[in-house]
């Protein structure tokens, strides 16, 4: 297993959160990554590389150029705004809705910041371009590796990505490294690539960038949403349109579902889904917050059941490139994460 660890990951450090009005912790914290990275040197699991750097025309293939330019202005603006803002992070007060227009890139500042974001659980801080720009560096190359002779790849790096849309971010992801995987695998010759998406949470921006696209099969499984972010998307009567009606699976599971035969069964019915559509290489969005003490979600998955995850993903003999997701920072999380790259490993 090659990794591609992001060295500026730590850059983005969230002061806080906005939930239901009130200042909270960051979920998304620089300890998540460190975890696994000690669990992978801890096996000794392959060796773990930093990224080459890719141009922004290799964003520009996933994420709106207007979008990319905003993320990387944003920070500067900000100061910009107030003298005392290099003590805050940037939220957004105020977000277009239905019957609103979005083509139209308003000159306020604040007001840009609800166009392109979708909550308030997701600031832009001092260092939020370089850790996202260095995380998708991280997945491009991983994906490469696939093309050079490697049966599999690791993109360990923060912020997450799977919630990043083309243009807005939220869920605590900017950039969207699995969709950046993909459309690299399918740039660099393949015809076929598959996203399979195994956080608790739906991964609305994945959706969203190939949901009329049937070169790129997207599956999820998640908790229903409903009552799970990301709210407003992820049910299973989404199946694509246009050219990509029936390459869109989303198998919901109730939240709070804590059997895990349920959810290996879901994944079972992904996994026969994938060998039907027989992708040339398969992109795996990898989040450790199924875990049974995860307090942002959890299906009841134990350390074991990930090094089944692992092997049953081997199974489909493809080409498979991880990208780690979400997770809260628990002790198991880098046991469990490293778990599904070791299952993988060792299947075959």
């Amino acid at each position: 297993m090659l990794t591609f660890y992001n060295e500026q990951h730590a850059q983005h450090r969230v002061r806080h959160e906005l939930v239901r009005g009130a200042p909270g912790p960051a979920r998304d914290t620089p300890d998540r990554v460190d975890g696994v990275l000690a669990e992978l040197g801890r096996r000794g699991l392959g060796r773990i590389v930093t990224p080459h750097g890719v141009p922004l025309m290799s964003l520009e293939r996933v994420h709106h150029p207007r979008y990319l330019h905003f993320l990387r202005t944003a920070w500067a603006e900000w100061l910009a705004q107030a003298p005392g803002n290099a003590a805050r992070d940037a939220f957004a007060s105020h977000f277009p809705v239905r019957g609103m227009r979005a083509d139209i890139e308003p000159d306020d500042f604040g007001a840009r910041l609800g166009l392109y974001s979708i909550d308030t659980v997701t600031p832009l801080t001092a260092g939020t371009w370089t850790a996202a720009k260095t995380g998708a560096d991280c997945a491009v190359n991983a994906a490469h590796a696939l093309r050079v002779g490697e049966r599999g790849s690791f993109a360990l790096t923060r912020p997450p990505g799977h919630h990043a849309g083309p243009d807005y971010y939220g869920g605590a992801c900017y950039l969207n490294n699995a969709a950046l995987a993909a459309q690299h695998l399918l740039d660099d010759g393949l015809q076929r690539v598959a996203i399979l998406d195994v956080d608790y949470h739906h991964g609305n921006g994945t959706q969203s960038m190939f949901y009329e696209r049937a070169d790129v099969l997207c599956i999820s499984l998640h908790a229903e949403p409903r009552s799970t972010y990301p709210f407003y998307c992820g049910h299973a009567d989404e199946t694509g349109s246009g050219a990509g009606l029936g390459y869109n699976v989303n198998l919901v599971l109730p939240a709070g579902t804590s059997n895990p035969q349920a959810w290996f069964t879901a994944l079972e019915t992904a996994c026969v889904r994938l060998s039907m559509y027989r992708p040339d290489a398969l992109v795996v969005a990898l989040g450790g917050n199924t875990f049974q003490g995860e307090p942002h979600g959890g299906f009841g998955l134990q350390g074991g059941d990930y090094l089944r995850l692992g092997e049953r993903i081997a199974w489909l003999n493809l080409p498979t490139c991880f990208v780690f997701e979400g997770g809260s920072p628990l002790r198991e999380l880098g046991v469990n994460i490293v778990n599904v790259l070791e299952g993988f490993e060792t299947a075959l």
